[in-house]
């Protein structure tokens, strides 16, 4: 049951018995400065009570704070002609379709007096309208004041109509001396774009389309053509599957170029035909910390179990391999309600496919993704041409080969050969310096477009603002090369409109483009048709095992780079790690020992790790940090990829570059070593700075088995027993009993949060919803590093141990939380260490909005008070900074404004430069130096959502409400729930009666109105 189980939150707490309590003393390190707020030697020197002492406080510094908290007086020029859509104060919702060459999504995008600031999921897309956390940042990768602002030629800046006289030029030279002209582009689904292009190719014949993607997806994308005769990606739904078997694929990240966290999480509601997850893989990955059941093995070995796995299914072979054995004892018991994934490389995902299609797995949908289009055999073929002098034009569309592809070095040298290099780019990267010409590349929000991402679906892009600086999107480009300059047909939107018409049908333009996202006439679907498995399951074999093999990947905030000058991502904590702005070398704890690789903490609990150079098959790459990471498998290390941007932007400059590691096929790889170099890296993290009063019933779990047979409230085994006191006048439930008279709530809305643990996969999307909805600010790496992050909003990571242990006994004997590991983790056993294969849980954590906040009773303003719709208010101006609340915070969910963030040059992020600063909501102020901010409910969505029915007459509706929260708007999992426990048709209020749900330390009387549901493991406890 859950109080049975241990959790730790870093390998750190398991070395020093003492450290919870050290991390808790050291909250506060800053002395608050008297002498300077008092300034005067003769009351400093008197004897000064702490009434007289808050009055001067008050009176000395409640001026300076008000004064701090005025916005400077900006003189603006009203309207002469209102446009007609525009209402002041009131946003304008545009849907669109999100795609920067990696990640897509459908989306509606919040505009305020015309600025984009907010990316929402569009619930009429269904799974393709789900956003990521990269998704939800994307609105400020818009405002980024590093992008590229005008046309260059040879450097120096120029006019769109000087730079299309050099590319016309060059377009007919290369025309009449049969020379090909190569546009060079990400992936992109797009099927006007094609057709424009083949209209360019009709003009110019020598004209070739040759995709480029950083991350290119092209083991999957071979490994789909040999199965399915189709160059395409299969769809999965994981609805209704109950067994789910994962080789190293993070099918909750990046796998497939699409997240089925969704369907993975309806699929992991608790019940009889609950999804089992099983994961065999090196890195602990965000997949794999999600898994019931988690085999760890070096790369090699995973690659061995698959083969096993492959001929016992398939062949019908009995495995010789234990972990083997008990996968295929659980795939064959489920039959087609089973599915198996796998990554890595092209012969992983062949067996994989035929395992699927021997069971007749019902998670394959027959729908094909069309996201990603990559082909090596076609890029090779045109490298060719590059080295051979054959290309008069190249035109690369938003991609940098130099910087992202292993042959990068080799690739600049080579397009020295061709004569006319244009580089529609957004960045002053390593493409922008080898082209002669530049057009800056237009941001997706600027950009009118259209995608048809799997069979049967059908989205369109349209601008949400005009162009902030003079760039131009490639189809642009294209028809004014294709028609000539000034000719009337260059308009792309009118071109786009007559081409969506025979897609649409009987479908207006006008009602696709307002609903983002509609049917589309492409009826391609897979079948299994092929694919050699003796060949894949020998390419597997032959992998060359090593002392070290390297998995690399790409992380939940930076990708594949795209937005790696991003600072709300880099700032963003990787969900396992929860380190922010580096990319590392993960090892294992027992590799760490072994090679002497040492992360500690010095005296101010900060982490410092070693640092290695990192050589593979002979490419050296210099000063890797490493971090020691529980459930890594000995053996192996992990590398992410899309750090290390030069001349991208002053935060893409972060982290090591290891795309010289990545041959675009094979993402694991042999022949590893390590060297250190005898220096140390400075991480910056954020798990460790925030103590939770108490370290039992913090996130709990329950085997399922336990969850169906056992009732929740059992006097003996009861999973969730609730807290009950005693008194006299008997036992009464913890939430009857009062200190206070309860005021009437009943009378209007009274709003609760829902958060399902076993739902949340800790992506972190809400985090970035809620830092642009709230106008949270970026600290910085050093801010992190000194535990001042300002998130309202986090989400916690907590390993436990999978045995048993009587915690309450350990407890009487007094020893401290660490010392029980020892009891948890005795002799005997599979595993020696806690940190060996640790179980996750994730679970986000904000303010409370407790009915009964110890916040509140201690604030000498009265700066934070609870109003009757159940939120705990915040007034900034009222605030002086004593800290008091946060001091006497248990869930340690309130955030002190060290520092003015906003137009100060040591914190030189986006809210620094007045384009920056254009993403900032209108509707929150900014707030500054000497006040405390914390999670509001998003109570100015929830007033506008009121007013709006009010004006109407109308009662608020639970969907209202439950999209005005920004965190749970964002999950994409359902994982949290938003609504009016008054309202007894709401779904919050539904979720309140589920036996899962319990409320973070209860025992100490606070009343949150944030309840927790406890997470369900679908296995056999041992």
């Amino acid at each position: 049951m859950a109080s049975n189980k241990i959790q730790f939150r870093s390998i750190h707490e398991l070395k020093d018995p003492a450290l919870n309590n050290k991390l808790a003393q050291k909250e506060f390190q800053e002395e608050i400065p008297v002498e300077d707020f008092l300034g005067d030697a003769e009351q400093n020197g008197s004897s000064t009570s702490r009434r007289d002492f808050l009055k001067l406080l008050g009176f000395s510094t409640a001026a300076v704070t008000l004064a701090a908290c005025e916005a400077p007086v900006i003189k603006t020029i009203p309207y002469v002609v209102k446009p007609h859509d525009i209402i002041p104060g009131v946003p304008n919702y545009y849907a669109s379709t999100y795609f920067d060459g990696f990640d897509f999504a459908s989306v509606l995008v919040k505009t305020r007096e015309g600025r984009p600031i907010k990316i929402d999921p569009n619930p009429a897309a269904g799974d393709l309208g789900k956003t990521n956390a990269r998704a939800q940042a994307a609105v400020l990768s818009l405002y980024d004041n590093d992008k590229v602002k005008q046309p260059k030629l040879d450097g120096k800046d120029e006019t769109f109509d000087k730079v299309d006289d050099f590319v016309i030029k060059g377009l007919t030279e290369a025309k009449a001396g049969n020379k090909r002209i190569v546009l060079l582009s990400q992936s992109f689904a797009s099927p006007t774009f094609k057709k424009l292009f083949a209209e360019f190719k009709a003009k110019y014949p020598t004209a070739e389309l040759v995709t480029y993607d950083a991350f290119p997806y092209s083991a999957a994308l071979d490994a789909a053509q040999e199965v399915f005769g189709t160059r395409a990606l299969p769809v999965y739904d994981l609805k209704g599957t109950e067994l789910v078997v994962s080789f190293q694929a993070d099918f909750l990240g990046d796998y497939n170029a699409a997240s089925l966290e969704t369907s993975y999480a309806t699929a992991r509601t608790p019940g009889a035909s609950m999804l089992r997850h099983i994961q065999v893989e090196s890195n602990m990955s965000l997949t794999g910390a999600n898994a019931d059941s988690r085999y760890r093995l070096k790369p090699s070995a995973v690659n061995k179990t698959l083969v096993e796995v492959y001929n016992a299914i398939v062949g019908g072979a009995a495995p010789a391999d234990q972990s083997a054995a008990e996968i295929v004892k659980e795939i064959q018991a489920k039959g087609n309600k089973a599915v198996v994934f796998a990554d890595g490389s092209k012969g992983a995902q062949v067996l994989a496919h035929l395992i699927n299609q021997k069971l007749g797995s019902v998670a394959f949908t027959g729908k094909a993704n069309f996201l990603k289009e990559f082909d090596k055999a076609r890029y090779n073929e045109f490298l060719g041409w590059v080295t051979a002098g054959q290309v008069g034009v190249l035109i690369t569309n938003n991609v940098d080969p130099i910087y992202s592809h292993y042959k990068g070095a080799e690739f600049e040298k080579a397009i020295k050969n061709v004569p006319y290099v244009v580089a529609v780019a957004d960045k002053k990267n390593a493409m922008y310096k080898a082209a002669k010409a530049v057009i800056p590349v237009a941001n997706w929000l600027e950009s009118w477009g259209d995608m048809e991402p799997q069979t049967g679906v059908y989205t369109l892009m349209q601008p949400t603002i005009q162009k902030i600086y003079k760039s131009r999107q490639i189809e642009e480009s294209l028809l004014v090369w294709k028609n000539g300059k000034n000719n009337a047909a260059n308009n792309y939107y009118d071109y786009l409109k007559a081409s969506a018409a025979s897609i649409l049908g009987a479908t207006s333009f006008n009602k696709a483009l307002y609903n983002g996202i509609t049917t589309s006439n492409n009826a391609t679907t897979l079948s299994y048709a092929g694919g050699n498995g003796a060949q894949a399951a020998a390419e597997l074999s032959g992998f060359k095992a090593s002392e070290l093999e390297l998995v690399l990947y790409t992380k939940t905030s930076i990708g594949d780079g795209t937005q790696a000058n991003n600072p709300w991502l880099q700032e963003l904590p990787d969900p396992l790690t929860r380190m922010s702005w580096d990319n590392y070398l993960t090892i294992s704890p027992k590799d760490a020992e072994k090679f002497e690789i040492d992360n500690d903490l010095n005296a101010r609990m900060q982490l410092d790790g070693s640092i290695v150079n990192l050589t593979v098959n002979g490419v050296k790459i210099e000063n890797v940090p490493v971090f020691i990471q529980p459930g890594q498998a000995e053996g192996s290390v992990g590398l992410a990829l899309g750090y290390g941007k030069k001349n991208s932007g002053a935060t893409a400059d972060t982290g090591v570059n290891a795309y010289p590691l990545f041959d675009g096929s094979n993402l694991v790889v042999s022949g590893v070593k390590i060297e250190k170099t005898g220096e140390d890296h400075e991480f910056a993290g954020i798990q460790l700075q925030n103590t939770l009063m108490g370290r039992y019933e913090i996130a709990k779990e329950v085997p399922l088995a336990e969850f169906i047979n056992v009732a929740f409230d059992d006097e003996h085994k009861g999973w969730n027993k609730p807290l009950e006191y005693h008194t006299i006048s008997g036992a009464l439930p913890a939430r009857k009993i009062d200190l206070w008279d309860a005021f009437d709530d009943t009378d209007g809305p009274h709003f609760n949060l829902s958060i399902d643990l076993n739902s949340c996969t800790g992506c972190g999307a809400c985090i970035i919803a809620c830092q642009a909805e709230n106008n949270v600010p970026v600290v910085g790496k050093e801010e992190i590093r000194m535990s001042r992050d300002m998130y309202w909003l986090r989400i916690d990571r907590y390993y436990s141990s999978r045995q048993k242990v009587e915690v309450y006994e350990g407890l009487k004997d007094g020893l401290a939380v660490p010392e029980l590991y020892g009891t948890a983790f005795g002799d005997g056993g599979a595993l020696n260490h806690p940190a060996d294969n640790p179980d996750v849980i994730f679970q986000p954590v904000m303010c409370q909005h407790c009915n009964h906040a110890p916040c509140e009773t201690v604030c000498p303003v009265a700066a934070t008070s609870h109003g009757k719709q159940g939120q705990n208010h915040m007034a900034y101006n009222r605030c002086i900074g004593t800290r008091y609340c946060a001091n006497n915070c248990p869930y340690k969910v309130r955030r002190f404004n060290w520092f003015t963030y906003n137009l100060n040059d040591k914190f030189d992020f986006n809210m620094n430069n007045d384009l920056g600063r254009m993403v900032l909501n209108p509707d929150v102020v900014v707030r500054t130096r000497g006040v405390m901010e914390k999670c509001s409910m998003c109570i100015q969505e929830t007033q506008a959502t009121i007013l709006a029915a009010k004006r109407e007459n109308r009662k608020v509706t639970d969907n209202e409400f439950k999209n005005s929260c920004a965190c749970a708007a964002a999950c994409s999992t359902g994982a949290m729930t938003f609504g009016d426990m008054n309202d007894k048709e709401s779904e919050v209020r539904e979720l309140y009666s589920s036996n899962r749900r319990y409320y973070l330390l209860e025992e100490i009387g606070t009343k949150p109105n944030v309840f927790y549901h406890a997470k369900v493991r679908n296995r056999v406890e041992k």
